[in-house]
């Protein structure tokens, strides 16, 4: 195994300092009832942080709107109860010495109206389609994606209360925030649509917003994708001069980081370079960058959704080689902490044999 120590250094995330370069990937787990964090869901992520992972980045934190959440078990970052419960999160993870940051979630029209508790409330996207071609639910109004936009500060204004480290906002995986960047869900015909560029206006407008809900010295990284749930081989940017001016104007909003999510972190992104989506984040817009995609695991986690087969957990080729080039800055990490939470310390002490297999039926407790 290569020398592994430079994935153990102390790392800068923005205006903050990470105690190593791991990171808790966000991966949604709906055991909080009425919308609240419980003292099992604080020791959940205690857990990961006391096995070395040094920034936990949490499950997706939904808004004060119930239009953002598909379950009531879902965690909300709005309202007295679910606030005060995330605190006591923040504080079991702040004791064990790690970082931990609120994923800020709105799920768009990816949210099953019928299944998630409140028929009642309609889903909301730019243009009511889950993807070309295909209806649901129905577009939001003006008004609609201005008081989105506050809730999305008032989400961080929150999050800031509570103690966290700083914020991560959910613009990946075909959500809300990824259906205003996509084409096939994105129609609008007013200031939030048009070409790729004027596509990540709603994006920008939020980024603004909750810089100025949480000063100039508080962390805000964005998670985004090329690859959508609705359609896992689109590509936003095709080339890099596309990434480059897709990624400008979310940059000059006042971002400190990006989250880039990749099914698998070892392929280069575009032709022609080994880079990595991660990678051309960095290289492009000169912030730090946290690369994610079956870190740890021996095959592509989309295929860990169905598959009642159990996964290796032990993948990490050329990581520390990637992160001493400058590549990227911090590894994230998702199933292979489900299945072990100590699995840094596993790596940090050359015992990765020891790590535990995932299994999708570990989602059904949490551990």
């Amino acid at each position: 195994m290569s020398d592994l120590s430079i994935l153990f250094e102390p790392v800068k995330l923005g205006p903050i300092t990470l105690p190593n370069r791991w990171a808790m990937a966000p991966m949604t787990r709906q055991f909080s009832p009425n919308r609240t964090p419980t003292e099992d869901v604080a020791r959940y992520y205690q857990r990961r942080a006391e096995g070395g992972t040094g920034l936990i980045i949490t499950e997706g934190t939904t808004l004060r709107d119930l239009a953002s959440s598909g379950s009531d078990a879902i965690p909300a970052i709005s309202g007295e109860v679910p606030v005060a419960g995330w605190a006591k999160v923040v504080e079991a993870v702040h004791a064990a010495g790690s970082k931990i940051f609120p994923q800020i979630w709105h799920m768009g029209v990816m949210r099953d109206a019928q299944a998630s508790g409140h028929p009642e409330v309609e889903s909301l996207s730019p243009s009511g389609l889950l993807l070309p071609g295909k209806e649901r639910g129905r577009a939001m109004t003006d008004a609609e994606v201005a008081q989105c936009i506050e809730d999305f500060a008032e989400a961080a204004r929150n999050a800031k209360a509570a103690g966290f480290d700083g914020i991560e906002l959910h613009g990946a995986h075909g959500y809300l925030i990824d259906q205003f960047f996509w084409e096939g869900t994105n129609t609008r015909t007013d200031q939030y649509g048009g070409d790729m560029v004027a596509r990540t206006r709603f994006a920008c407008e939020v980024i603004r917003a909750v810089r100025a809900a949480v000063g100039p010295d508080y962390p805000i990284m964005l998670r985004f994708s090329q690859w959508k749930q609705q359609d896992f081989e689109s590509k936003l940017a095709p080339t890099p001069e596309a990434l480059e001016a897709f990624l400008a104007p979310l940059t000059d909003a006042g971002l400190d980081a990006y989250h880039c999510s990749t099914r698998r972190y070892w392929e280069p992104e575009f032709e022609g370079s080994d880079l990595n989506l991660a990678g051309w984040t960095k290289k492009l817009t000169g912030l730090a960058t946290v690369t994610v995609g079956s870190v740890g695991l021996n095959q592509d986690f989309v295929s860990t959704y169905a598959s009642e087969e159990t996964v290796g957990t032990t993948n990490i080729d050329g990581l520390a080689e990637r992160v001493s080039a400058g590549e990227f800055d911090v590894v994230a990490v998702g199933r292979a902490l489900i299945a072990t939470p100590d699995w840094p310390k596993l790596v940090q002490a050359g015992r990765l044999g020891d790590a535990a297999t995932y299994s999708r039926t570990q989602l059904a407790e949490l551990v």
